[in-house]
């Protein structure tokens, strides 16, 4: 092994700093892969009028979102599972009624308010916290008059058995 020749290209040692450096600039780019962004939650209170109770845990609205911006779409009352007016036998069907009667007369002709407003893993409406004109949760009152059950996205459980309302 002879010196080096002249015009050679010389090995140098990599720069620590700079190999550090440049691990550092890449760091966000590394994590943003791995952190994943919740889903988007609009807190309210967000005013909305009610212009169809389809069933006991769906509502139609028209919710005012902005000054002068309005949107009409379909609401899913969170925390609650009612029978369907869609209904497997009915029994369910009957109880589906009950339910949306009763929704009615606990809204009214009043304004409600929407709170915690996400995107409904059903799509083609949002879920959200409901709350009457005189302040009351939509869903614990369905709940407590024995009209609905409480759920939070575990499979849902049948009214045909036997174990539902009534």
């Amino acid at each position: 092994m002879g010196s080096p020749v002249m015009g050679s290209p010389k090995s140098i040692p990599p720069c620590p700093v700079r190999s550090a450096g440049i691990w550092l600039a890449f760091l966000p780019i590394l994590l943003a892969g791995t952190v994943q962004a919740a889903p988007p939650t609009l807190p309210g209170p967000i005013p909305a009028e009610v212009l169809e109770v389809l069933d006991g845990d769906t509502l139609l609205v028209r919710a005012t979102i902005w000054l002068g911006q309005v949107v009409e779409t379909h609401i899913r009352v969170d925390g609650l599972d009612a029978p369907e007016m869609r209904a497997r036998c009915p029994r369910e069907r009957e109880l589906a009624e009950t339910a949306r009667d009763h929704a009615r007369r606990l809204i009214g002709a009043a304004p409600v308010r929407l709170l915690d407003i996400q995107p409904d893993k059903y799509g083609g409406r949002v879920r959200a916290r409901v709350l009457t004109g005189g302040g009351d949760d939509l869903s614990a009152a369905l709940i407590e008059a024995g009209l609905a059950r409480p759920y939070h996205g575990e499979r849902r459980q049948p009214w045909c058995d036997g174990t539902g309302m009534g």
